[in-house]
């Protein structure tokens, strides 16, 4: 639905990082490579930003 403010598995802050990261990845720039830049290192943080699906528009409605 929505990005987590922290990580579930490390409590590492990743909220703020979502918008930069998809301006990043719409820029052209691969997924890895945003993610590097942004200094999301662990796997548990990343795998946040690259499963996300934003279904918030078509849950608002409701």
């Amino acid at each position: 639905m929505i990005i987590p403010v922290r990580c579930f598995s490390c409590g590492k802050v990743i909220g703020g990082l979502y918008e930069t990261y998809t301006h990043m990845v719409e820029d052209g720039k691969s997924p890895r490579e945003s993610l590097d830049e942004l200094g999301v290192d662990r796997y548990c943080c990343r795998r946040i930003f690259m499963a996300h699906v934003p279904l918030i528009e078509e849950v608002m409605p409701y």
